[in-house]
């Protein structure tokens, strides 16, 4: 509890002495009043706080970059004595803190919906932090924190379309898969004929020590996987304040665009994601919880990331592709991903920047695209 206690407490010895010097009925009522002002604020004050009720509900704990909800506040005490608007402390995604008041309705039930708006990716706390009781003369005043009133708020990242991409040796996964089904040299098992079974494909001998016609199993091709390697380090800043947060949604956002899309495709994906909660992200984990972990990601790592990507060059062994996520491009980096399709992947660089036409990134996408490395600049702005 606070007390500013000062003002009330010399107002109310100047009156009590100079009710004492001369004997006035006057200043000793004064002082009385005073007494009993001070009185009443402090028993308004514990009443309110002792019946008081506040309550938050969250209409979605999840949603996409973009969308909105609403906190649904409520708030109730049973003092009959006046009180000063109670004042809420509230947290969102928008603003760390937000400060409201209400009006005082003593016995009625108060409610206020309040939008939120879900403008960057993210785990953010939203609801209600703490709530003030004060006095109408403002002496006293007690904050209280309610339990069970401020919620985990997930804000996934949004996804769109991208470009296909091509397994070494330049063949789309679909058709390695449809040539390795022709591929009679590795039988795995055989089943019962069923209609539309390519002839070539009965065992002749099998079928007539049967009696009926049996077909050969052959071994599902294992396609190669697909390796999404995203810079998890703070993102660089473009002098306004803005900047960071549109880079970081523009790098998760195609971290989980192509992600998306490989898993579609059937295709075996990987995505290591670094950090203080470090996760690999691989296909049977499901899509949901993929991307909620994207969403986690706090851009804490400290190492460099030419060092993750040297790292990662060691296990290309079965990547048919890498795609890199990046909001900088350095000598280091490309001197890295040159060697790497030199090793045989196919290579893609998704490069986040405010800035393609840049004198100090042209000539290094340059020479990536003459290595055989796709370039592909994002813009935050227009992912915004």
């Amino acid at each position: 509890m606070k007390v500013h206690f000062a003002l009330p407490l010399c107002l109310f010895t100047a009156l009590l002495t100079v009710a004492l010097s001369t004997g006035s009925v006057l200043f000793f009522m004064l002082a009385l009043l005073v007494l009993l002002a001070v009185l009443s604020g402090l028993l308004s004050v514990l009443w309110a706080a002792a019946t008081l009720t506040v309550t938050a509900e969250l209409a979605d704990r999840t949603l996409r970059r973009g969308d909105q909800t609403r906190l649904r506040l409520t708030a109730r005490h049973r003092c009959l004595l006046p009180i000063a608007p109670l004042q809420l402390v509230l947290s969102s995604p928008a603003s760390a803190r937000r400060e409201i008041r209400l009006r005082d309705i003593p016995g009625r039930l108060q409610t206020l919906n309040m939008p939120i708006h879900a403008a960057h990716v993210g785990v953010y706390t939203t609801g209600i932090e703490s709530c003030a009781v004060e006095d109408l003369l403002g002496i006293f005043s007690k904050t209280l924190r309610p339990e069970a009133a401020h919620f985990e708020l997930v804000v996934l990242p949004r996804t769109f379309d991208t470009e296909p991409l091509t397994l070494t040796p330049g063949d789309p996964g679909s058709e390695i898969m449809a040539r390795a089904t022709e591929d009679l040299s590795a039988p795995s098992d055989v089943r019962a004929y069923q209609p539309g079974d390519a002839m070539k494909k009965i065992h002749w001998k099998l079928s007539l020590r049967r009696g009926e016609p049996t077909v050969r199993k052959f071994d599902e091709p294992i396609l190669q996987d697909v390796l999404v390697l995203m810079d998890c380090s703070r993102p660089p800043s473009w002098g306004h304040p803005q900047a960071e947060a549109d880079l970081r949604d523009c790098l998760l956002e195609t971290a989980a665009s192509v992600y998306t899309d490989q898993m579609r495709a059937g295709h075996p994906v990987r995505l290591p994601l670094s950090g203080s909660h470090p996760v690999e992200l691989e296909r049977a984990m499901g899509l949901p919880i993929a991307l909620e972990n994207l969403a986690r990601v706090d851009f804490s790592e400290s190492d460099r990331f030419e060092r993750v990507l040297s790292l990662e060059s060691r296990r290309l062994r079965k990547v048919g592709c890498t795609v890199v996520i990046a909001a900088r491009l350095t000598s280091a980096m490309v001197d890295i991903m040159i060697r790497m399709r030199r090793m045989g992947p196919a290579i893609r660089l998704y490069l986040i920047t405010f800035a393609p036409d840049d004198a100090n990134v042209a000539p290094l996408a340059a020479r990536l695209r003459r290595s055989g490395v796709e370039v592909t600049c994002v813009s935050p702005e227009a992912s915004a």
